[in-house]
């Protein structure tokens, strides 16, 4: 009786592992494209390249927006871009290229400055609720953990982390925690093979992969914008089974599916 009961726990255990969702228009996969720090290589390349593939994207923005730069971002934000929440000051342990540093920050303080951005870019936008993505992928602030004091005050609907290729895909959609979102962080002259293998990995298990960019084709943790085009290429020529889209509209698709069972999840 005990094995029976063993074998029947083990087998339910191993159907819910394979659970997948079904994406729409029967796509095996989704990608979401992400690119922080408003960098005018963005708007200047990378931006151009989307457009030309047919593809949105993703943009955490930070207060370095300007009288120069907010009308090409308003304009993208209609055409279906997503502008997201980066802080106003980055405030990072790093000091490289991040002057104001987080360990003078109180968790409260930097809920304050999360939700002084939201303010600026719903001037921006007009758009609400608002994503967010923790400068250098670090949640803390003062040494204390924020993610809880985010999740009390409702200052973003999902927020995104870092990580690397191996742990970057997700599949386990009912226990994320959608304000620890994992993603893929690049680091500098990221080749398009690594990035491709990235998406080929997403593809065979039927789940969802972030990808964190920063320069492309100049500024800092540059992609150069070949291999960032290369990438474009190979997503247009798997478009039917790949899902390119922006993160709140992956996450919020994700979400719903993970909790409604039946037809929005297949087995």
């Amino acid at each position: 009786m005990k094995k029976m009961l063993l074998l029947f726990l083990l087998l339910n255990f191993t159907a819910q592992a394979q659970e997948k969702i079904k994406w729409p228009g029967q796509k095996k996969a989704v990608i979401v494209l992400t690119y922080d720090d408003a960098l005018e290589s963005q708007l200047n390349v990378a931006i151009p390249q989307l457009k030309a593939a047919h593809f949105t994207a993703t943009f955490f923005l930070t207060g370095d927006i300007n009288r120069l730069t907010i009308p090409r971002w308003r304009a993208l934000s209609k055409e279906g871009f997503e502008l997201g929440n980066h802080t106003i000051f980055h405030p990072c342990l790093s000091k490289d290229d991040n002057p104001v540093p987080s360990d003078r920050y109180t968790p409260y303080s930097m809920i304050r400055e999360i939700e002084v951005m939201n303010h600026l870019l719903y001037a921006v936008d007009g758009k609400e609720p608002r994503t967010y993505a923790y400068p250098c992928a670090e949640t803390l602030a003062g040494g204390k953990d924020y993610v809880d004091t985010l999740r009390k005050y409702d200052m973003a609907k999902y927020a995104r982390i870092g990580g690397d290729a191996s742990d970057g895909v997700i599949t386990d959609f009912k226990h994320l925690d959608p304000l620890r979102v994992p993603s893929f962080g690049l680091e500098d002259n990221t080749s398009a093979d690594q990035l491709i293998a990235f998406v080929k990995n997403v593809q065979q298990k039927g789940g969802m992969g972030i990808i964190m960019f920063h320069g492309i084709g100049g500024d800092y943790i540059t992609t150069s914008a070949k291999a960032h085009q290369e990438l474009l290429t190979y997503l247009v020529k798997n478009r039917n089974d790949i899902w390119v889209t922006t993160f709140q509209q992956a996450m919020d698709y994700a979400m719903k599916a993970s909790k409604a069972g039946g037809s929005a999840i297949s087995r």
